[in-house]
């Protein structure tokens, strides 16, 4: 980068013609750092680490029960509404609260299937920096530079894909139902959740730790390195 700058600097002293070798030869120097010398792309190597936490772990999600029966990434009742889950419960009506609980899930289950392409598109598109810190980091590091990088446009694209699937699994009218007769319950806070919101989020979580798993596993696992390009560049990181 000095460089770079240096050469902006001389630029009145040199001719067009030899600004722009000099320019060319510094972006060049530039693009090789996040290559070995022997020219290995390890931000291609981390891609494909990414995408195959969605081919291999993101895809279990999509079953039924993939976040229900799944402990570490089931959704729960949203911290705001465990009180509502309480009362309903005291008041006999735990099925009530369970169908709640597992239509949340359902919902989360049926949007991350449909949105599987948003999730490779974001890994295919995202832009690795600084490749090289990121292979040497934590076993987690690529894993969460995606989820730093595209958080916020997955969530919006994300969105209504959960909002459409809370309709079509009918958590819709599950929570009308729960928020209906918690709101009727005498001397309570009313409540209005925003569901799309707290599924959005929660789903999102699950997706980004189903896919530290795989990368885990890769930089673990040498028979999950199960390409030519995840041998050599992870092959690197073994050496540190």
């Amino acid at each position: 980068m000095k460089k770079i700058v240096l050469l902006l600097l001389l630029a009145p002293m040199v001719s067009n013609a030899q600004l722009k070798d000099l320019v060319k030869k510094a972006s060049a120097k530039v693009t090789q750092a996040t290559k070995t010398n022997s020219g290995l792309d390890i931000g291609a190597g981390l891609k494909e680490a990414l995408n195959k936490g969605v081919t291999e772990q993101v895809s279990k999600l999509t079953a039924v029960d993939g976040f229900y029966k799944n402990e570490a990434v089931k959704i729960l009742m949203p911290e705001e509404l465990q009180k509502v889950e309480k009362t309903l419960r005291k008041m006999g009506m735990s099925n009530l609260a369970d169908q709640g609980i597992q239509s949340l899930n359902r919902a989360a289950e049926d949007a991350v299937k449909e949105a599987t392409p948003i999730f490779v598109s974001a890994i295919k598109n995202i832009t690795i920096t600084d490749a090289k810190s990121i292979l040497f980091g934590n076993d987690n590091a690529a894993t969460l530079y995606l989820q730093s990088s595209t958080n916020s446009a997955l969530y919006a694209k994300f969105s209504p894909v959960v909002q459409q699937s809370i309709g079509k699994v009918g958590a819709d009218v599950i929570w009308a139902s729960i928020i209906k007769k918690y709101n009727s319950i005498p001397l309570v806070s009313k409540v209005n959740p925003d569901i799309t919101d707290y599924v959005t989020n929660k789903a999102l979580e699950g997706v980004f730790k189903m896919i530290t798993i795989e990368e885990k596993n890769i930089r673990t696992n040498l028979n999950s390195r199960t390409s030519d390009v995840l041998k050599k560049v992870f092959a690197l990181q073994d050496k540190k």
